[in-house]
């Protein structure tokens, strides 16, 4: 079967209520099941979302494990918990829910006055100047290289929290049922990471999973292990996102990774906000290289024989980005959610998704499609 077949089939099938079609009466797409690894990056993980609304269109595909970081590991967990309450449109409702309180919306909002919104949305590079030359912003930015959270926020108070405990319910997200998740911080003291899962996931753990150091007070949690309170940073600086716990936690061998932070920029940056910015996707992305790497190289001892079929896992590594689209911003947006970046956002997880579908559909469950050495090399 040809893999825009097997798109077009899926696609028809799942999606005909939005597209006002009727169902087809194909054949049968085979079901595959893969992994998720979703990346950080604050208010641009409107773009995952994108990409797990239009995933969640394809019913032959499940979802067996996620593993997630920052923005990532909200996606997840509001994946996970509408999953388990109500299925594909839980998760959907969930989603939805979340980053349209985000961007100052309601479940409520009629659609005329969201579409309203988004045909009056500015284009993405002015939201990002706008953003970045803010005055108020441009404050926060020098009081945050002057000044600790522990000196500007010395009662601690975070704005997610309360978000948080109102969207997720970690009854849910820790149940047995529905994607396994795997949530990464990383340890102030050791400098190690930290993967927390099952009932170990709570607002605590979301929160440390997103803390940057600059902005919010390091988030402590006890650990039942070392029997000590320990502080956590964001996972970013050690795994954006870490891999390794579907190697071992999952039986698929599929991981589907979603890229917020740009791989490459052709611009050479030049000014201190350039600067800055690339420097901040090169540190959130070093750790995801190092994995690919260690994948790549398991993947060659397979193929040259040196290790028997079967005795080390072989990846199959697919990616969903949208380098043309990431490159305009920056990370005063990461820090600024509106409806209009988020909407627009969502609207290129959508489009990279329906991309991928198109081109490597069947391709799911049988190899991977990212050149691994290209990508780190």
């Amino acid at each position: 079967m040809e893999d825009g077949q097997h798109y077009e089939r899926s696609k028809s099938t799942n999606r005909h209520a939005q597209l006002g079609r009727g169902p087809c009466d194909g054949p049968v797409v085979t079901p595959v099941t893969i992994n998720l690894a979703l990346q950080g990056g604050g208010a641009h993980g409107a773009f995952t979302w994108g990409v797990l609304d239009r995933l969640l269109d394809e019913n032959w595909i499940t979802i067996e494990g996620i593993t997630a970081t920052s923005a990532g590991a909200v996606n997840a967990a509001a994946f996970k918990a509408g999953y388990v309450e109500n299925g594909r449109e839980g998760a959907r409702a969930r989603l939805n829910g979340f980053w349209e309180a985000m961007g100052g919306l309601s479940t409520l909002t009629p659609d005329p006055v969201k579409a309203w919104l988004d045909a009056i949305a500015p284009p993405l590079p002015v939201i990002a100047s706008l953003t970045e030359n803010n005055p108020a912003i441009k404050m926060a930015e020098l009081f945050s290289q002057a000044l600790s959270p522990y000196e500007t926020n010395p009662l601690n108070y975070h704005p997610l929290r309360s978000t948080i405990d109102a969207f997720f319910d970690f009854e849910s997200i820790c149940a047995a049922q529905g994607p396994k998740l795997f949530i990464s911080a990383t340890n102030v003291r050791s400098g190690k990471i930290k993967i927390f899962q099952g009932d170990e996931i709570n607002t605590d753990v979301i929160l440390a999973s997103a803390c940057l150091p600059q902005v919010f007070q390091a988030v402590e949690i006890y650990d039942s292990k070392t029997r000590q309170t320990e502080a956590y940073w964001d996972g970013g600086f050690m795994g954006n996102p870490a891999l390794f716990p579907l190697f071992y936690e999952t039986k698929t061998s599929d991981i589907l990774l979603v890229h917020i932070n740009p791989m490459r920029r052709e611009a050479l940056p030049k000014t201190a906000k350039e600067i800055e910015n690339r420097v901040n996707e090169i540190s959130f992305n070093s750790s995801l290289l190092r994995e690919l790497r260690s994948i790549e190289f398991v993947q060659r001892l397979i193929r040259e024989g040196r290790v028997k079929q079967g005795d080390m896992k072989d990846i199959h590594i697919h990616s969903i980005a949208d380098d043309a689209t990431m490159v305009q911003l920056g990370v005063a947006t990461k820090h600024s959610p509106t409806a209009s970046l988020m909407s627009q956002l969502k609207k290129s997880g959508q489009e990279a998704m329906d991309g991928f579908l198109r081109d490597h559909a069947g391709n799911l469950g049988k190899i991977g499609t990212c050149d691994l050495r290209e990508m780190f090399s």
